[in-house]
């Protein structure tokens, strides 16, 4: 009997196996691609230093631009919270796929036209369609009917305003104020102006959702509870939008 191992059909028709690249030269697309590294370094002075560098640069640039950014508070109208000099981090995403700023909220935004030509960082007290009066008979602002204990951030021994008004924020806008009111240029202080003291939620670069430096200083910020039980605005207010008295 024949034991000897005989081809198949199927062996015959398989087709012979083409020559292998054993000698582990990488093909020409590798090397492309490896050489284009050492290209670059040689045209950087530095090499590969500057060019990680470089990369470094261009990350941070990037996020900066689009994620977030480091702010230096300029003065003193958010303190107790934030000091003169302290450095936040504005998050530039927070309003960029949800809802816009809310109350209590901490933004930083470009001021110009309204304020003056630079980035400001305030408190949002009124959104779009809110009714916020100063002051009600224990001397607290009211929104939307409801009065808002502020005690827990404003600058000891401030009150709310010394500065009455009655507005309503019209859609698009905000009415924002500084923690430190007897220290603060803010929505009151504009309330003849253009716009009637409301920035434009466009005009908003991010929320400050930290501080960063000084690093004893170091925490994050959280949109106070003061003012979770203000109701929605209604969509019938009875004063016009920008009206103001005082």
């Amino acid at each position: 009997m024949d034991t000897e191992a005989q081809p198949t059909e199927r062996d015959r028709s398989f087709p012979p196996a083409g020559p292998e690249n054993s000698s582990g030269t990488p093909g020409p697309e590798e090397r492309s691609r490896s050489a284009l590294v050492p290209r670059i370094t040689q045209w950087l002075p530095g090499g590969r230093i500057t060019l990680t560098l470089l990369l470094c640069l261009l990350f941070l640039l990037a996020v900066n631009t689009f994620v977030a950014r480091p702010f230096e508070i300029p003065s003193g109208s958010m303190e107790r919270g934030l000091r003169d000099g302290d450095r936040v981090l504005v998050n530039k995403l927070a309003y960029r796929f949800g809802d816009g700023p809310d109350r209590g909220d901490v933004i930083v935004f470009d001021g110009t036209g309204y304020f003056g030509e630079a980035d400001y960082i305030k408190r949002v007290v009124g959104v779009g369609g809110d009714h916020v009066v100063c002051c009600d008979r224990e001397g607290m602002i009211r929104v939307n009917g409801r009065s808002v204990d502020e005690s827990g951030f404003l600058f000891p021994g401030d009150r709310p305003s010394t500065v009455p008004f009655d507005v309503v924020v019209p859609d698009g806008r905000l009415f924002v104020l500084g923690d430190h009111r007897s220290n603060s240029s803010d929505s009151r202080d504009h309330l003849g102006s253009p716009g009637g003291g409301m920035i434009p939620v466009a005009g908003v670069i991010g929320r400050a959702d930290g501080i960063v430096w000084p690093p004893d200083r170091a925490t994050r910020l959280h949109r106070p509870g003061a003012y979770a039980r203000v109701p929605a605005a209604e969509a019938s207010a009875a004063r016009p939008a920008g009206g103001g008295h005082g």
